[in-house]
């Protein structure tokens, strides 16, 4: 396992990461969740990544339960307020109020006494920013929380947050989370550059468009037992299988065999040989799944297939 330093901190994160959207809690049963969280463990992954959203707290439960075999200070974890949790008016967006009780509602679920990175899961346009950067930077100062990052924001509300936390002389976010893998290139364009001023670094989600990438669509068919053929949980991926997306997924596949590698691989490899990248954050309802993603961060892609890859996937202007 390589590890990339959290945007512009001292703290180093695995290039590949552990996720639970769709997974814990939900989709896999709590053994399930052990035993992926063990194996990525064992194969040097030491950034896991979840949100209060996910089944309703219920992922954040279950990636508690699976870490709480392992030494606090051995890993980093992650995880993410905005969304309604309840019908109160308040338990939701990113007012101090929700922040600080979302937080804290968050530290009993996932059984800690602090979170490393606690991100706004989206901007709220309700909330001023300074009062956002204020809140986490009263959670940080408490030692509830080490870092702050963002999720799904633009450069322009990034930009804005760094502001607002230099004239406050406050903590600025870290890192920025967005969807990215190679049918969804849509950051390189006004996110990057934005953050690239100010050291922030992307830890992204979906790096393999939510299975598409991985070689199992071939042809567009829906194997049995495939998340795309799964009604609760298929709903994020079946809009994206256009004959455009499946059309460049087969390429990406074709191209994995004759490097000798799987199509997920290949679809992460990508990823991490983008600078702007800290992790790419991978889902698994298997632990085999992990073992396969894992080998994606000692994979070295030569230069000309790397340029392929960016031809035949650019996002159209």
């Amino acid at each position: 396992m390589k590890y990339r330093a959290l945007g512009p901190t001292g703290t180093k994160v695995s290039a590949i990461s552990l996720g639970s959207w769709l997974t814990m809690g939900s989709a896999i049963e709590q053994n399930e969740s052990d035993r992926c969280v063990a194996a990525a463990i064992d194969h040097g992954v030491n950034f896991f990544d979840t949100a209060d959203i996910y089944n309703r707290g219920e992922g954040e439960r279950a990636l508690g339960r699976a870490l709480r075999p392992y030494r606090r200070s051995d890993y980093v974890l992650a995880t993410k307020a905005f969304w309604p949790m309840s019908d109160n008016v308040n338990d939701r967006g990113l007012s101090r109020k929700h922040l600080m009780e979302a937080c804290n509602a968050s530290l009993a679920r996932l059984g800690t006494d602090y979170i490393d990175l606690y991100q706004c899961h989206r901007f709220d346009p309700e909330t001023p920013i300074e009062e956002v950067v204020r809140a986490m930077e009263d959670l940080i100062r408490q030692g509830k929380v080490l870092y702050f990052g963002v999720s799904v924001w633009t450069g322009g509300q990034i930009e804005a947050a760094c502001a607002a936390a230099e004239a406050w002389r406050a903590y600025r976010p870290v890192t920025h989370q967005p969807p990215y893998n190679l049918l969804d290139r849509s950051i390189e364009a006004e996110v990057v550059p934005a953050c690239r001023k100010r050291g922030i670094q992307q830890i992204v989600f979906s790096p393999l468009a939510q299975g598409l990438l991985t070689g199992k669509y071939a042809g567009g068919k829906v194997p049995k037992g495939s998340r795309a053929a799964d009604e609760q949980h298929g709903g994020f991926l079946r809009p994206k299988m256009t004959p455009d997306n499946l059309a460049k997924a087969d390429r990406v596949a074709t191209m994995a065999r004759e490097l000798g590698v799987t199509p997920g691989q290949l679809a992460l490899a990508w990823i991490l040989s983008k600078d702007f990248i800290a992790s790419a954050i991978v889902g698994a309802t298997r632990a085999e799944q992990v073992v396969e993603n894992v080998k994606a961060a000692d994979i070295v892609v030569p230069g000309s297939l790397l340029e392929e890859l960016d031809r035949i996937t650019a996002t159209k202007a």
